[in-house]
C-alpha cells in the first residue's frame, strides 16, 4: 500500500524545486568568453551601443528576483500555516509537549532553509543593483565624454560671441565719445545760424541807425557763439575722457571676472576629483564587505 503524500508536502517540494531552479539559473557562471573585461574586474562598463541589451538583461534579472522572492514568501506563509495546524492538532491528543516540540522543530528546519535562501537572494540583489548602478554610471561617463567636444565647442563659441559683442560695444562707445565734440560744434553752428537768420529778418527793411544796432547785436551774438562753442568743446572732451575711463574700468572688471571663473572651475575640478576618489573607495569597501559576507555564508554552509 502506497503512502499518501499530503498536499502541503507536495507544495513544499514544489517550492524548494522552484527556488533551487531559480537559484541555479541566477547563480550559474557564464562562460569565460562571454564575460567582458569590465565584469571580471568588478566594474560594469557597458558600451553605449549595448544599452538596450543591458536593459533587457536587467529586466529579466529583476523578474527572476521577484519570482524567487514570491516563492520564498509563499513557503514562509505555508510553513507558518502548517505549524499553526500542527499546534492545534497537538492539543487534541496525548503527549502535547512532545508533539509541540516536534512541530516546532520541523517548522524551524524549514524556516532556517528559507532564511538561508533569503540571505542569498538579498546578496544577489544587492550585487545586481550595484552592477546596474555602475553600468549606468559608466554609460553616463561615456555619454559625457562623447558630448564633451561639442559641449566645449559650444562654450567656446558662446564665449567668443560674448567677447565680440563686448568689443563692439566698447568700439561704439569710443566712436560716440570721439564724435561728441563734433556733434556739439554742429549743434552750436545750427543754433548760430538760427540766431543769424532771426537777426537778418529783424534788420530787413530798417534804417541805418537800426542797421548799426543790428551789427552790434550780431557782434555780441558771435561772441556768445564762440563762448558756447568753446564750452561745448570742453564738455565734449571731458565726456570723451569719462567714456574712456569707463571702458577701461569695464575691461578690468571683465579680466577680474575671467580670473574668478578660472579659480571657481579649478576648485570645482578638485572637488569632483575628491568625490570620485571617495566614491571609488566606497565601492572598494562595499566589494570587500560583499566578499566577506560570501565567505561567511560559505563557512556557515
Amino acid at each position: 500500500m502506497q503512502a499518501h503524500t499530503p498536499v502541503w508536502a507536495q507544495s513544499e517540494a514544489a517550492s524548494q524545486e522552484a527556488v533551487s531552479t531559480s537559484t541555479a539559473s541566477a547563480t550559474s557562471p557564464m562562460p569565460s568568453e562571454a564575460l567582458p573585461a569590465s565584469a571580471a574586474s568588478g566594474v560594469a562598463a557597458v558600451p553605449p551601443n549595448d544599452a538596450s541589451d543591458a536593459a533587457a538583461k536587467a529586466a529579466a534579472q529583476a523578474k527572476d528576483f521577484d519570482t524567487r522572492q514570491a516563492v520564498l514568501d509563499r513557503r514562509a506563509a505555508e510553513n507558518n500555516y502548517r505549524y499553526a495546524v500542527a499546534e492545534h492538532n497537538c492539543y487534541s491528543g496525548f503527549f502535547v509537549n512532545h508533539c509541540l516540540g516536534k512541530a516546532r522543530d520541523q517548522m524551524r528546519v524549514v524556516q532556517a532553509d528559507i532564511r538561508q535562501k533569503q540571505l542569498a537572494l538579498d546578496v544577489e540583489q544587492r550585487a545586481a543593483h550595484a552592477q546596474q548602478r555602475d553600468r549606468q554610471a559608466a554609460l553616463q561617463r561615456a555619454q559625457d565624454e562623447a558630448d564633451a567636444p561639442q559641449r566645449a565647442a559650444n562654450e567656446a563659441r558662446n564665449v567668443q560671441a560674448y567677447e565680440d559683442k563686448q568689443r563692439q560695444n566698447a568700439l561704439d562707445q569710443a566712436q560716440r565719445a570721439a564724435e561728441a565734440p563734433q556733434r556739439a560744434v554742429n549743434v552750436a553752428t545750427y543754433e548760430e545760424k538760427q540766431r543769424q537768420h532771426a537777426l537778418d529778418e529783424a534788420n530787413r527793411g530798417v534804417s541805418v541807425p537800426q542797421g548799426v544796432s543790428g551789427a552790434t547785436a550780431y557782434g555780441e551774438s558771435q561772441s556768445a557763439f564762440q563762448a558756447q562753442l568753446e564750452a561745448a568743446r570742453r564738455q565734449g572732451q571731458q565726456q570723451a575722457q569719462e567714456r574712456v575711463e569707463r571702458v577701461q574700468h569695464y575691461q578690468q572688471k571683465q579680466t577680474d571676472a575671467a580670473q574668478h571663473k578660472a579659480d571657481v572651475e579649478a576648485r570645482q575640478k578638485q572637488a569632483a576629483e575628491k568625490a570620485a576618489q571617495q566614491q571609488q573607495q566606497q565601492q572598494q569597501e562595499q566589494q570587500q564587505r560583499q566578499e566577506q559576507q560570501r565567505e561567511q555564508q560559505e563557512q556557515d554552509q
